[in-house]
């Protein structure tokens, strides 16, 4: 598997978020990642492929085994995230700041990570991708107790999950456990 410890990344985009991917990958790889595009290529290219062509492209190769991360572009980025999630295995999110991009890694473990382009400005698509390539669940982003004990259950949980079984149980999940977690102020 080409993991971010070893600075890949895998990244498609549509025609619409061409531009911001284009953006993003130039610098991403000004800071030596090894980046793998499966998307539109050129702003003019002939019958690009559409969004969730590629999005399901992207999510295969995660669902294989063959990239830990990836990024994925397109106009609003809901589109194209919507695709990579039929994949099994793919965790997606659709972000348009840096703290929802850490709270999407440190929180919920996702590994594909969308962003439109019509939304997210070419420097912000820079730190988003930064804060999700370069942190990984339970980093410590967040201060709560037991935030990540909390979160890599919800994780787990939502891995193992078959649509089959929870209708069965009435449409209870299966509970691999039980953590608190509550709202609270940051303390000093």
């Amino acid at each position: 598997m080409k993991t971010v410890k070893d600075k890949y990344v895998l990244v498609g985009a549509d025609f619409a978020g061409f531009p911001l991917k284009e953006a993003v990958v130039e610098y991403l790889k000004s800071k030596g990642w090894k980046v793998t595009d499966i998307g539109v290529k050129s702003a003019d290219e002939e019958d690009p492929e559409m969004f969730h062509r590629i999005g399901l492209k992207v999510g295969a190769k995660i669902t294989e085994g063959e990239f830990e991360r990836a990024l994925l572009f397109c106009g609003t980025g809901m589109g194209i995230h919507i695709a990579a999630s039929k994949c099994p295995g793919v965790f997606s999110g659709v972000v348009e700041s840096v703290p929802a991009a850490l709270r999407a890694i440190t929180g919920n473990g996702v590994n594909v990570l969308a962003m439109g382009a019509f939304y997210v400005a070419p420097q912000m698509g820079k730190e988003i991708a930064e804060a999700f390539l370069t942190h990984n669940l339970g980093d410590g982003y967040e201060w709560w107790p037991n935030f990540y004990e909390f979160h890599k259950l919800a994780c787990d949980e939502l891995d193992a999950f078959d649509y089959e079984e929870f209708k069965k149980n009435g449409f209870e999940v299966k509970r691999m456990g039980d953590v608190e977690l509550s709202l609270m102020d940051k303390p000093e």
